[in-house]
């Protein structure tokens, strides 16, 4: 899977993402190419962005400089196209159920905006004829897209097939839990423990020493089910919904 950033800070990556499993399959399973934003500007002092029409604070990325850096990503790309995504504040809620999605492609091409953003009529041109989407990591706001875009990055890995050294590390875990019969449900994770089995005068919790896989996956949805009524009702309300509707 080939993965383009593009960014006004290329010397960011690949940061965090040269660690540890992604770290040990760049140039294996995965790759990662940088674009520089200030490659394709329009004049010697490589600037790339101007005022905002209307007035406010800030500046806006141009939109001819962002067209130019976006085709050259999409060149790199002679087969089946990439998925190609916006990191902004404003756009869809990143989740593994996007990431999974994004995943499936065999390229990605993430923009990173700085600033007030990119002027918007590039964002239309290329949600158009490029089925660009805008994604946000959370309902916050950065200087950028570069941290964000390294949160999307690790969690598509993760779905990448043989990335990860055991092929089912990605199920049980948060909203990637199995019931007892192996179904997926969307909830937050059981709690971890291993050894020592006393630490501090705290236990671990008997069950887990049992043996009885049965009561011990009946014991992870029950502390799954808890923590997620109590940390995340909002996720719990979705989950119960969906139990509803289907049955």
């Amino acid at each position: 899977m080939l993965i383009t950033v593009i960014t006004l800070f290329p010397s960011a990556f690949p940061g965090i993402l040269a660690y540890s499993i992604p770290g040990k399959q760049l140039g294996k399973l995965w790759d990662l190419k940088t674009i520089n934003i200030r490659d394709y500007s329009d004049n010697k002092w490589q600037r790339v962005d101007d005022t905002p029409y209307g007035g406010g604070a800030g500046m806006v990325i141009k939109p001819n400089i962002i067209h130019d850096a976006l085709t050259s990503a999409l060149n790199n790309y002679p087969g089946k196209p990439p998925a190609i995504t916006y990191m902004t504040p404003r756009g869809q809620l990143f989740n593994n159920v996007v990431a999974r999605k994004l995943a499936k492609n065999d390229g990605l091409i993430i923009l990173c905006g700085r600033y007030e953003g990119i002027d918007q009529r590039v964002i239309d041109y290329w949600k158009i004829h490029h089925n660009m989407e805008e994604i946000s990591i959370g309902d916050y706001v950065l200087f950028g897209g570069e941290v964000a875009s390294m949160v999307v990055i690790e969690s598509v890995l993760r779905f990448v097939p043989n990335m990860m050294h055991n092929h089912t590390s990605p199920e049980n875990e948060s909203f990637e839990v199995r019931d007892i019969n192996g179904t997926q449900v969307d909830l937050l994770e059981y709690p971890q423990y291993t050894k020592p089995a006393i630490w501090h005068d705290y236990s671990v919790p008997s069950v887990l020493l049992s043996g009885n896989h049965l009561e011990i996956a009946k014991w992870q949805i029950e502390q799954s089910t808890q923590i997620t009524k109590t940390v995340r009702p909002d996720l719990w309300n979705s989950y119960n919904c969906k139990k509803r509707y289907e049955q």
